[in-house]
């Protein structure tokens, strides 16, 4: 079950928690992941910057050349920032949105002319911030909430591709590794934050990066075959109170 035997997949932000545990996950189900994180980290398939057209049609054309096709796609890359709507300064917005949302678009826009040649699955990494707010996340909240519905026009986009292409978002709430650890250190007492936001999951703790690869598995399998548009909630319960 859940198998992605063969299929093709591209995985930005490979280099990270989530983007390295869904390389993995695509692996040992029997698919061939295709790696691609900012310059200078570690020793990926592709040099791949998501906020540059020009990386994104420079990639896609390098698998279209080695491998011929891609039968999907996880759009992992991401950044996080604390702040306000007045704390926050304009160069960080930009930031975020910029690598967040519209590397995001740049992924959809670029693979669907290879994804739609068989069929294919785009899964696009938000958040439980992309479905509710906070106070001090103003530029995270925009753009994994943009995310959010671009997923949905893409969907239904490639469901008029023959033969079609499927797109679905997944909504983490806080999960290990070195973005929640960044995130974290940002407020005045690191240790009483972690304790304070896993106390505020009712399963009680943070989730793993295996975890929301093992979603990413199910979406990009032939077994998901009649799931698009759709918002997938890996919050521990978070969202349900």
């Amino acid at each position: 079950m859940n198998s992605v035997k063969d299929k093709v997949v591209l995985v930005t932000g490979a280099a990270g928690a989530i983007g390295s545990a869904v390389v993995e996950a695509v692996a040992l189900s029997g698919g061939i992941a295709v790696t691609s994180d900012l310059p200078g980290r570690r020793d990926l398939d592709h040099a791949l910057d998501v906020t540059s057209e020009e990386d994104w049609t420079r990639t896609i054309a390098a698998i279209e050349q080695d491998v011929g096709r891609l039968d999907g796609l996880v759009n992992a890359a991401g950044i996080v920032a604390l702040g306000t709507v007045e704390d926050t300064d304009y160069a960080t917005w930009r930031r975020v949105m910029a690598i967040n949302l519209d590397g995001t678009f740049l992924g959809c826009k670029y693979a669907m002319r290879l994804l739609r040649r068989s069929g294919g699955s785009i899964v696009n990494i938000s958040s439980v911030s992309g479905l509710v707010g906070g106070r001090n996340f103003a530029a995270y909240n925009a753009s994994k909430g943009g995310v959010r519905l671009l997923t949905k026009s893409v969907a239904l986009h490639g469901a008029r591709q023959k033969p079609a292409v499927r797109c679905n978002s997944l909504h983490p709430a806080f999960i290990e590794g070195p973005m929640a650890d960044g995130m974290i250190a940002q407020f005045r007492d690191p240790s009483r934050a972690r304790e304070r936001l896993a106390a505020s999951v009712p399963l009680g703790r943070f989730g793993t990066p295996a975890e929301v690869a093992a979603l990413c598995i199910y979406l990009l399998s032939d077994e998901s075959a009649f799931v698009t548009g759709a918002e997938f909630v890996l919050d521990g319960g978070l969202t349900a109170q």
